[in-house]
């Protein structure tokens, strides 16, 4: 029988059980639709489980919104929430398993230390936190990878029993191209791929045509796996191994900042590295 809670849960999740009738999961998720791209096969199985987003998906510049036809920033996030929804009741999660944040899109690092504490609120009690790798994909998952790390060793402070990490994966740089649907190598820890069947591609298809304004940003994600790994310690004070995909783009921040706001919130919460 695998130790870890972490260990549980895949192998629950690969023996077509539902490892959050066992052990409270908290999903927490940066954007409206990451939960999606990341596991929404495998979310029928978790209807037990809570879905934490951290951003309301619009950013304040209000470029993605006029793309998609918003004038204000407020409307557009209501659509990405009415998205959610939608996807979440195909995947059979109430309402009110939901729980947005409510943070800008693209500001989650903004004020890593106070979203620390708010989910370390969210997650204790918890028994298993699924998230976000740190691989320098988009600035805001990164800040949610770290917040979750940070709760659970603020949790342990608290002496509670801290919450064990799955992740699971969305993209990185790989050569200057976004590699999507793959983790960065991370030492000894091992993925587990869930190869999807007609039926789960099926729900995964429907699920990701929920989210009409974003069409364009899903199109290149994989219907056919999902990968899932225990989370390994981190240094995000330090690069992931590879740069980072958001420096290419104008995505309200860059690396360097990020580990520098990083830096200030672990001076601020008094932890030290690996997380």
């Amino acid at each position: 029988m695998p130790e870890r809670p972490a260990e549980r849960f895949l192998a629950a999740l690969a023996a077509d059980d539902d490892p959050s009738a066992a052990m409270r999961t908290v999903l927490v998720m940066a954007h409206p639709d990451d939960e999606t791209v990341g596991l929404g096969a495998q979310l029928p199985r978790l209807r037990q489980a809570r879905l934490v987003t951290v951003t309301d998906g619009a950013p304040r510049d209000l470029r993605d919104a006029r793309a998609a036809g918003f004038a204000r920033a407020a409307d557009y996030a209501a659509a990405r929430r009415r998205e959610l929804e939608e996807a979440m009741t195909l995947a059979g999660i109430a309402p009110d398993r939901l729980v947005p944040l409510g943070i800008a899109d693209q500001g989650a690092a903004l004020d890593l230390a106070g979203l620390a504490r708010r989910l370390a609120d969210l997650l204790d009690g918890a028994a298993l936190a699924v998230t976000h790798p740190y691989e320098g994909g988009h600035p805001d998952h990164d800040a949610t990878a770290f917040a979750v790390h940070a709760a659970c060793a603020l949790i342990g402070r608290r002496g509670r029993p801290a919450p064990d990490i799955v992740e699971a994966s969305f993209y990185h740089d790989r050569g200057g191209a976004m590699a999507t649907g793959a983790f960065l190598p991370a030492g000894n820890v091992r993925a587990v791929r869930f190869d999807l069947d007609a039926a789960r591609r099926d729900l995964k298809r429907r699920m990701v045509a929920c989210f009409a304004t974003q069409q364009a940003v899903l199109a290149p994600f994989p219907l056919d796996r999902e990968l899932l790994r225990p989370a390994p310690a981190y240094r995000f004070t330090s690069s992931p191994a590879a740069a980072a995909l958001y420096d290419r783009f104008d995505w309200g921040m860059r690396s360097e900042r990020w580990r520098t706001l990083a830096a200030a919130a672990l001076a601020e919460l008094d932890l030290g590295e690996p997380l």
